[in-house]
């Protein structure tokens, strides 16, 4: 899936790096922070990736398209027993009287059904995930077979999220080249030169206050933000496939063959991938007339949607943090950003969705590692960077960590040096501004 290196800088003189200011939620009480600091005169010199590598047992990069398998068929007999005891019990027919006992029951019997089988979807997302790394098994066609039906059985258009998700283990945390989750800066959220509130963002928050906004940043996350990133309308990175910066109004999606996301010499494979997906919604569209499109969302859609917003999440929660550091083109190294990676506890979620969160440094670190070996490549790499204070573990559940992200991670002063995650709740109101000037 290609090798990481330095991104190209528009100087070879070194010079004194642009520093963005920490943000200020990195003094709120009994919160986690990165023990990592760049700019501090005992930071750390940073490993390579090889001597990292090299503290791991060999046996964690050993695949198994058998033993890989295996968590298909487990994930598949999961979902199949849930939907076979949801048809006992359910009837897709909504009930006359929704004011009834038996509209409650029918209403909530639907929402476990949606939650849990688009949380056993979210298994199968990442096995195929492990296919697009190569992960999966030494048969990189074997590899690419099944992470294509499992993929664009739940619309994800395989070969172009192969590219653009490899793309994001080359960029991590990389302000210019990254790809997902990039963050936006001051002025693209509507800040003004200082800091005023002049559009989008800024004056949304405003009007909406801290805790609706919060919310708003979650619901944009987790339920338009995939669907949104997959036709270049958010969370894209900054350029295009041959090095270029995109003009103001471009998008670069998922689906067009000539995106400038994607180089020439894959068209072919962004054009499969674009037809399954629509021959698939095709599928959908023919069954919702044939059995009625409730009866549709009800078995498919809904958990599809719960699927999106697992796999939003980790990605958000994964590499998102007011004390972790961005780096600019200047000061980014693949090392940096794969360091820059957090892992988190998800409990009981982790059995459904192969660790991929509380095993996320590994995984940036090494992702043709299979993730059933994450866990005691985990412990090596943890051994070997936390005495160094260079190991992200942050031990806040999941669901806090996710307000904490949504209420403090909104832009970056700037796309160069070293910038840190800001908030719009430490940015003056305007009737605040006014009373100033008064």
């Amino acid at each position: 899936m290609g090798k990481g290196g330095r991104a190209e800088t528009s100087s070879q003189t070194r010079r004194q790096p642009v520093v963005g200011r920490p943000s200020k939620r990195l003094n709120d009480e009994g919160v986690w922070v990165s023990p990592y600091k760049p700019l501090d005169s005992k930071a750390p010199q940073l490993p390579s990736k090889g001597e990292i590598k090299a503290v791991i047992p060999k046996e964690c990069f050993e695949r198994s398209a058998v033993h890989s398998m295996y968590f298909v068929f487990r994930d598949s007999v999961m979902a199949a027993a849930l939907a076979y005891g949801t048809s006992l019990i359910l009837s897709t027919d909504v009930p006359s009287d929704l004011l009834s006992v038996e509209a409650a029951k029918w209403f909530l019997g639907w929402n476990f059904y949606a939650f849990w089988q688009g949380t056993i979807f979210t298994g199968h997302w990442v096995l195929a995930h492990e296919c697009g790394h190569g992960a999966f098994s030494s048969s990189q066609t074997f590899n690419d077979v099944m992470g294509f039906i499992m993929h664009q059985a739940l619309l994800v258009p395989y070969f172009a999220w192969q590219y653009t998700h490899a793309k994001h283990h080359r960029r991590t945390n990389n302000l210019v080249d990254g790809e997902s989750h990039v963050p936006s800066t001051g002025t693209e959220n509507g800040l003004g030169p200082n800091n005023e509130r002049q559009s989008f963002y800024a004056v949304l928050h405003e009007a909406m206050g801290d805790g609706a906004f919060a919310v708003w940043q979650i619901f944009t996350h987790l339920v338009l933000g995939w669907p949104l990133y997959l036709l270049g309308l958010a969370s894209t990175g900054r350029l295009a496939n041959d090095g270029s910066f995109l003009e103001d109004g471009e998008f670069i999606d998922h689906f067009r063959p000539g995106s400038k996301m994607f180089p020439s010499k894959i068209r072919g494979k962004i054009l499969l991938s674009t037809v399954t997906v629509l021959a698939t919604l095709g599928a959908l569209f023919k069954l919702s007339l044939d059995y009625g499109f409730l009866t549709v969302f009800l078995w498919y859609g809904a958990p599809y949607m719960w699927t999106n917003a697992w796999l939003v999440l980790y990605t958000w929660l994964q590499h998102n943090d007011p004390s972790v550091p961005q780096y600019g083109a200047d000061e980014w190294t693949w090392v940096k950003g794969a360091l820059s990676t957090i892992d988190r506890p998800y409990g009981i979620f982790d059995f459904f969705h192969h660790k991929i969160g509380s095993t996320h440094v590994a995984h940036h670190l090494f992702h043709e590692m299979p993730f059933y070996r994450a866990d005691e490549a985990t412990a090596a790499i943890k051994a070997y960077l936390e005495p160094k204070g260079l190991y992200n573990y942050d031990p806040t559940p999941w669901w806090k960590a996710m307000w904490r992200v949504a209420k403090t991670c909104h832009y970056v002063e700037g796309i160069e040096g070293i910038q840190y995650q800001q908030s719009l709740e430490d940015i003056p109101r305007s009737s605040e501004l006014k009373e100033k000037a008064t």
